[in-house]
């Protein structure tokens, strides 16, 4: 699975879940920093991502839009990356596989 994190959330979260074997990188690592979330969900879908972000846009866009992307929107209030990524690792499992069996949207709480 390609995972592409966006701005709004802490690099660490692309490092822990390329640690879990998949292929994950933020924004950052891609010189994408200042791109318009148009510009993010064009690199996404053309490289078959599953965008991970806070930003409300990417979900009008991927119900908006037929594409290859996938969108995982977290919507846990302002925390620390380790409660983040706690959080993330705790329901991990069900993520992966909503997005394994074709939702294209995912929602974290």
């Amino acid at each position: 699975m390609k995972i592409l994190v966006d701005n709004q959330l802490p690099a660490p979260l692309a490092r822990f879940l390329a640690a879990r074997g998949h292929d994950s990188r933020h924004v950052l690592d891609i010189g994408m920093e200042g791109s318009s979330d148009l510009e993010i969900w064009a690199y996404a879908n053309q490289n078959k991502c599953v965008i991970f972000s806070k930003d409300e846009d990417f979900l009008h866009l991927a119900n908006a839009r037929a594409s290859e992307a996938s969108f995982v929107w977290i919507r846990l209030g302002n925390c620390r990356t380790k409660t983040l990524l706690d959080a993330v690792a705790l329901i991990w499992p069900s993520i992966e596989e909503e997005l394994n069996s074709g939702e294209r949207i995912v929602e974290i709480r």
